[in-house]
């Protein structure tokens, strides 16, 4: 009864804000995108969206079907990809999806041996999910996903790429940097720093949950900025503070005026994974690149 035209006029509609827009992205005249709908919801008997003046509104149904083709058509399209694929003789594309904003200079170094061992192969990064990196795996949004917060799957299997510690970085003119002889730094003294974090919810930022939050201690002001470059540039005009891995830090210091700190006097020591779908562990592109990437491990001993 529900056919992937159904779920591609839903996604279109939802996009595009309009009937005439959906119908030109599908390729299709609006009265028969308007009759394909009316169709189904007489074969259903329910409604799946009201018009209120230009605008449509999805009813509960609607919504319902709406959140399956933005679960369903990622996997149609990639079996569409793969066969257009074999039948043009080509080798494939390695979708990775990043759930670590500052691993994109690392990725670089395993993606350029990467494609000079597979000729043919592309690859695509993502960083935005709608329903976030786990469910992008499984909807085979993505082949890999790159993480520091791996989550016990039966179907996901996770493979640790290289270990790192978790740093702070100051610039060398805050009042951090002037105690030479303090190799760490307590939550208490960043009560009174701007910490800058990438656009990630608290709960998945490590100093907020293994640092501040046990110890009760919240920054002054905390902002959040997308760019690694601009958030070690604003810590480097002693605009705020910063929480990176040790080996970007030390990246960066070479460059900018910043002095490193551990955070507490044990450190914070993380796990860079590697995840994908189970059934593909024989997928050769898959174990080239996560091979490729445990040779870049040298990272994580800075």
């Amino acid at each position: 009864m529900i056919e992937k035209i159904h779920l591609s006029v839903l996604r279109e509609i939802s996009r595009n804000g309009s009937l005439t827009a959906a119908a030109n992205r599908l390729h299709l005249t609006q009265s028969a995108l308007s009759h394909t709908i009316k169709k189904l919801e007489r074969q259903i008997n329910v409604s799946l969206w009201l018009k209120d003046g230009r605008s449509i509104r999805l009813t509960e149904a609607g919504q319902y079907l709406l959140e399956q083709a933005n679960r369903l058509l990622p996997q149609f399209e990639r079996m569409d990809d793969t066969l257009k694929q074999f039948a043009n003789h080509e080798t494939g594309s390695l979708r990775i999806g990043m759930e670590c904003h500052p691993c994109y200079q690392w990725l670089l170094k395993v993606v350029q041996p990467f494609l000079a061992q597979s000729p043919g192969v592309d690859i695509d990064v993502k960083q935005k999910f709608q329903f976030g990196g786990m469910a992008a795996l499984f909807n085979y949004e993505i082949d890999l996903l790159i993480t520091p917060d791996p989550i016990n799957k039966d179907s996901i299997v996770f493979e640790p790429v290289f270990p790192y510690e978790q740093v702070l970085v100051v610039s060398v003119d805050n009042k951090l940097a002037a105690l030479k002889q303090q190799q760490h730094i307590t939550p208490q003294q960043l009560c009174d720093q701007t910490l800058l974090t990438y656009p990630v919810e608290t709960a998945r930022l490590d100093i907020f949950q293994q640092f501040l939050l046990p110890a009760q201690c919240m920054p002054k002001q905390h902002k959040t900025l997308e760019s690694t470059d601009i958030i070690l540039q604003m810590v480097a005009a002693n605009r705020g503070v910063a929480s990176l891995p040790k080996w970007l830090a030390l990246d960066y210091a070479k460059t900018l005026p910043l002095h490193i700190i551990r955070l507490g006097r044990s450190g914070i020591y993380k796990h860079i994974y590697i995840g994908y779908r189970k059934q593909e562990r024989s997928n050769r592109h898959i174990q080239t690149f996560i091979q490729l990437a445990k040779r870049s491990n040298s990272l994580g001993s800075l």
